[in-house]
């Protein structure tokens, strides 16, 4: 029953989030705002939009490929159809319930190429840490890239005195957890010790791989059709065709956040690449419509080639 109650918590609180930001943020705009924002919807080069999903169709392929020298050096081998397939499944599932994915890519491995399951789990937590240290590389970029926007813009938020008070705070936090994590017998801190090792030889793994220049060059390339599918589709809209680099990597940053925090994304998304590029003087209706186009295009094609690959994956394993 708690379990039961925990999945449906998971799935819907993060809905009712998006619900709300999406009440909240066209509860803001006029009627003529909001017959704008149609406007850019009706008026917008799709060609941009369908040759960003073209692209993403290389970093779904990628990471499938990525997957198998992970797999090898633990010993088994695995189809890269299922592979992909399993890829497809995993970003659909993420949509439902946030990181249940993951769980899902093991366990399509499992039935179909009978790989033990906590091993499949092992190499895709390898792979997150991986992305995670990528994704890092995109926050500290765009930080000094558009130091100057990032602190008008916090500074505006947060009064000064505050920001200062809140980092000698976190700094306080910091010291504490540190000396706890160091001295403390607590149960949840030995299990936050485990759960780390298990990280810690996660990365080993990599380290030890045959491949590894490989996995590292595929991890990057994954990251390199993330952001590509991003910045073409601004040359969708007039109104954000000629914004810059910089801000384009500070909305990425922004809008990888609010997918890993929510349902992929959604009402968050749109609300905080549109809040990016407003510092950049584009109008709130046509980030938010930028915003919408990017959340809605991805968001179907992960239902399509999900859809899919939960249909062909007993097709085409059949015999096993």
């Amino acid at each position: 029953m708690k379990k039961q109650l925990s999945k449906w918590v998971s799935i819907i609180l993060p809905l009712l989030l998006g619900g709300y930001l999406v009440y909240y943020k066209y509860n803001e705009f006029s009627p003529e705002q909001l017959a704008e924002m149609k406007s850019y919807f009706k008026n917008a080069d799709y060609f941009y939009i369908y040759l960003s999903l073209f692209i993403a169709l290389f970093g779904f392929l990628s990471r499938a490929y990525r997957w198998k020298f992970s797999i090898e050096q633990l010993g088994y081998h695995s189809h890269f159809k299922n592979n992909l397939m399993a890829v497809c499944v995993a970003y659909f599932m993420n949509l439902t319930i946030p990181r249940s994915g993951e769980i899902s890519r093991a366990l399509v491995l499992k039935k179909y190429e009978d790989i033990p399951f906590d091993k499949a789990f092992g190499t895709i937590v390898a792979e997150r840490i991986i992305d995670l240290l990528i994704f890092f590389l995109f926050v500290i970029v765009s930080f000094f890239v558009q130091f100057k926007v990032l602190k008008n813009y916090i500074l505006q938020i947060i009064p000064f005195e505050k920001l200062i008070f809140l980092g000698v705070l976190a700094i306080i936090c910091v010291i504490a957890f540190a000396l706890i994590w160091v001295y403390s017998n607590w149960k949840i801190i030995q299990l936050l010790k485990e759960k780390l090792s298990g990280l810690i030889e996660g990365m080993m793994s990599i380290v030890k791989m045959k491949n590894k220049w490989w996995f590292l060059f595929h991890s990057f390339f994954i990251w390199f059709t993330y952001f590509l599918m991003f910045y073409v589709t601004i040359f969708a809209l007039k109104e954000t065709s000629n914004i810059g680099i910089g801000p384009v990597i500070i909305a990425f940053v922004f809008g990888s956040l609010a997918i890993g925090f929510t349902n992929s994304g959604f009402g968050a998304y749109p609300l905080l690449v549109a809040e990016i590029f407003l510092l950049y003087g584009i109008p709130d209706t046509a980030g938010t419509a930028f915003g919408w186009l990017v959340w809605i295009s991805q968001t179907l094609l992960m239902i399509v080639l999900g859809g899919l690959s939960f249909f062909f994956l007993p097709i085409l394993n059949r015999n096993k």
